[in-house]
């Protein structure tokens, strides 16, 4: 009995991960607005009335795509559990916490970008789908504050620079906005931004005297 539960279990998870997939590709494509649920349930391979079973309607399906997309996954962990933001906390010194730090976000703007493009756009003509994030301290800006405490306990950082600017620098650099503006408008590599943003923050986080690690 036990496992024609798991396996039922795991079909569910399958078919959800596929309505999340099948929704982001549209949604992307077509706009939120103009995609309906039977395309994406067509797009899925699954009957409508699945979405709405799992689901229960279009605002919460869109929910559920952004948190995957921040996440990499569905699994109910925090950024700042994860594996990447573990690498730059328990780095040995701030540049190469800093490069963990980059490196990771780079990962997380590959896939939320242009999500979060589209959710701003979708928002402008829904203002209901505004509903969806309650008004409280902004995620992203969260874990650039948690990243820039880790930092400044570091060796190598640049003396006299505060928890609050560091942050400051950190969300404003590591933006969405400015990762579309050049990787898609400008058509930059992601590497390229990589290397960038790297080089950049690091003139504006880390002690320009201090010794390269080896």
């Amino acid at each position: 009995m036990t496992g024609v539960k798991s396996s039922r279990t795991s079909r569910a998870t399958e078919t959800r991960r596929r309505i999340t997939a099948a929704a982001t590709e549209l949604f992307l494509a077509n706009g939120y607005g103009a995609t309906t649920l039977q395309q994406v349930a067509d797009q899925a391979g699954v009957a409508v009335q699945t979405i709405y079973f799992t689901f229960r309607n279009k605002p919460t399906l869109l929910k559920e795509l952004v948190d995957v997309a921040i996440a990499g996954d569905d699994r109910p962990m925090a950024t700042l559990d994860r594996p990447w933001f573990a690498d730059v906390v328990a780095a040995p010194d701030a540049r190469s916490g800093l490069t963990a730090l980059v490196a990771g976000s780079r990962a997380v703007l590959e896939r939320v970008a242009a999500v979060s493009d589209m959710v701003r756009t979708a928002a402008a003509a829904h203002p209901e789908l505004r509903d969806l994030w309650p008004d409280r301290e902004d995620p992203r800006y969260t874990v650039h504050t948690a990243a820039a405490k880790a930092l400044l306990d570091k060796p190598g950082i640049r003396a006299g620079l505060a928890e609050e600017q560091a942050a400051d620098i950190l969300y404003a650099l590591l933006s969405p906005e400015l990762f579309l503006i050049l990787t898609r408008d400008r058509a930059w590599t992601p590497e390229t931004w990589q290397c960038w943003a790297t080089d950049v923050l690091a003139t504006q986080l880390l002690d320009r005297d201090a010794p390269e690690p080896a």
